[in-house]
């Protein structure tokens, strides 16, 4: 037994896929070491986690286990397509915050022009005139700015609708076994913290950059027509931004990539954590998974410092390339009306175009680093709808009711089967209950049944027919599976059970309610099949939940049942009254009932016990007692 705890205990976390332990050169050098040696540390551990997040980018395109990420490619050619469906919106958001930003430009060279009218004593009535010009500009800026807005607004709220209405779409087709396969944790945090982050570079972001950009491109034409003696210094020292943008650009993506990996990871492990409680306590895990959650939050920590690392460059060159100009401009303006090639008026409207520049150039660069956010989740999500499909449907239509599975054999890892050339041949109309210990294999041999995973070798038919070749529409018309996972929607009790035939009516519900036992509860509720259930609204049971689960399958009246642990989480005494119910009412079905409790075998027509990948014996109860085999012994424990 100790050494099937060891072995136990070394296969709860897969060592290859653990984050490196921290290499010395980023650990963090005392405060009291020379300032030559504490630089080069900082260099070194700068290069240090560019270099983990290049490999965990390069790794992210075409991973061996989990979800790919899309490149920045399929991202512009994405975004472009959206834009391109709403070229009418977009437009009027461009033409409106245009409008605005001309109207703002303006401003400065009226002000301008006042000025060189006071210094030149020009009369009183020309400078009230100059001066409703200007507020009747500040009226339309105004105006045009908040037309801009709303429009904005629109537009960022249908991109972001139509972005989250296409995650949601190619999350719904993600084959099952790619899902139950890669990593639950990064695929939660792709739909949780990915979408809310894509949604705010969508929502605000996309606007906002587009705005900003239009009016930096229109302040700098404003600035070369106002003065090119006052422009040309002022945008030579900004241009080295430019090129600061351009190097944070380039490594950005890889930083923003490589931070989502870790917060799935953190949220893998944590998951793994929970949801193995029970065994982490059994087999004295919690150091252990305690330790990996520390090893993924300090190589989180470090990709977080490679992007704080760049934003601090960026932000420091920004700051010094529009700080200056402001300076220089006045510098150059003294220096230029001094010597008459400058009017006061001129230098006024430069000081307030190299201000009115710096701002929208400031927000630029910040919506820039929003959007490069904002572009890494969505090549996240992107990644999951690159995930090719599971099956080819084809054309052939079943002849019969006949499910038969030859040859059967199943790894979820290469080289280490669960099934064993498992031949399997319900006949049509019979309760087949599929027995034994766990881990034999009876779940992975029910989900092959019901066509979620394709065996490695064998197949498995209905009608004649490849499970894998019939559209999903079609086989869940054939062949449903019910496992011991169950969920509840938002909505009404009746909008929960008709999702298995949106087309039933009220008394098509109420007889599939009263088949699985819970009519009366349903009739007790306060709005009957109107109740509001799920998320935020009345709280089922697990029975009852488990119970509105199995009414869905009723609605959806396939000839061919797989129960995997269906009524595992309702007490044995309604357990065995819904089961009754649901024979009654599946009379001529075929049922493949797999389950721990075996008077669910004692019930069915025939038994086949599962040991270790293989069917081990066949027949009915008695049958099976008076051999005295595998099932006897399993008899008589559970009787005892």
């Amino acid at each position: 037994m100790p050494d099937l705890l060891a072995a136990s205990a070394a296969t709860w976390r897969d060592r290859a896929d653990d984050p490196p332990v921290l290499p010395p050169e980023l650990t963090v050098v005392p405060t009291h070491a020379p300032w030559r040696v504490r630089v080069a540390a900082l260099r070194t551990r700068h290069r240090v986690r560019r270099e983990r997040a290049e490999r965990v980018y390069a790794e992210s395109r075409n991973p061996a286990r989990g979800w790919p990420v899309a490149d920045e490619r399929a991202v512009v050619r994405f975004l472009a397509s959206l834009v391109r469906r709403r070229r009418r919106s977009f437009t009027a958001m461009v033409l409106l915050n245009g409008l605005a930003a001309v109207a703002a430009l303006v401003v400065p060279r009226l002000l301008g022009e006042l000025i060189d009218r006071v210094a030149a004593g020009s009369g009183g009535t020309g400078l009230a005139s100059l001066a409703l010009v200007i507020v009747a500009v500040v009226v339309g800026q105004a105006s045009f700015t908040f037309a801009g807005q709303v429009t904005s607004t629109l537009f960022g709220q249908n991109l972001l609708a139509s972005m989250r209405e296409y995650v949601v779409d190619r999350i719904l087709q993600l084959p099952l076994s790619r899902v139950e396969g890669a990593s639950t944790g990064d695929l939660v945090t792709r739909v949780t913290r990915d979408v809310a982050t894509m949604s705010r570079a969508i929502q605000f972001g996309v606007p906002t950059a587009v705005i900003t950009l239009l009016t930096v491109v229109l302040s700098v034409g404003a600035m070369l027509s106002n003065s090119v003696l006052l422009a040309l210094p002022a945008l030579l020292l900004i241009s080295p931004s430019v090129v600061q943008v351009r190097r944070y650009l380039r490594r950005a993506a890889t930083c923003y990539i490589a931070e989502g990996a870790t917060y799935s990871r953190i949220n893998s492990t944590l998951t793994e954590t929970v949801e193995g409680a029970r065994t982490v306590e059994a087999l004295g895990l919690a150091g252990r998974r305690l330790r990996a959650q520390e090893d993924d939050i300090a190589a989180s920590a470090q990709a977080e410092r490679y992007g704080m690392t760049l934003r601090n460059l960026l932000f420091a060159v920004i700051d010094l390339t529009f700080n200056t100009p402001r300076v220089v401009t006045v510098l150059v303006g003294a220096w230029g009306y001094w010597h008459g090639q400058l009017t006061l008026g001129q230098i006024t409207a430069a000081v307030l175009y190299v201000e009115a520049l710096s701002g929208p150039l400031d927000r630029l660069v910040g919506e820039v680093d929003r959007l490069q956010v904002g572009a890494a989740s969505t090549a996240r999500l992107l990644g999951i709808a690159a995930v090719p499909p599971d099956r080819q449907p084809g054309t052939d239509v079943p002849t019969g009711r006949e499910l038969v599975g030859d040859d059967l054999r199943f790894a979820y890892r290469p080289g280490h089967d669960v099934l064993h050339g498992v031949d399997f041949r319900p006949r049509v109309g019979e309760r087949l209950a599929v027995v034994g210990p766990s881990g034999s294999g009876k779940s992975t041999l029910g989900r092959l049944l019901a066509g979620i995973n394709q065996p490695r070798t064998g197949s498995v038919r209905v009608g004649g027919v490849e499970l894998f070749s019939l559209p999903l529409e079609q086989l869940r018309e054939e062949v449903a599976l019910v496992t011991q996972e169950h969920h509840v929607f938002v909505g009404s009790v009746r909008d929960n059970i008709v999702l298995g035939r949106e087309a039933a009516g009220d008394e098509a519900v109420w007889r599939a309610l009263g088949a699985v036992g819970s009519a009366d509860w349903v009739h007790r509720l306060p709005d009957g099949l109107d109740t509001r259930v799920g998320s935020g609204n009345l709280a089922l049971t697990p029975a009852q939940a488990q119970q509105v689960a199995m009414a869905r399958l009723v609605i959806a009246d396939p000839h061919t049942l797989v129960l995997d642990e269906a009524t595992s989480l309702i007490d044995p005494r309604t357990a065995r009254a819904l089961e009754g119910s649901v024979n009654a009412l599946l009379d001529g079905r075929t049922v493949v009932a797999i389950a721990h409790r075996l008077h669910t075998a004692h019930d069915a027509d025939r038994i086949a016990v599962v040991i270790d990948g293989r069917i081990v014996e066949l027949g009915s109860h008695e049958e099976l007692v008076a051999l005295d085999g595998e099932y006897a012994e399993l008899w008589r424990a559970w009787t005892s």
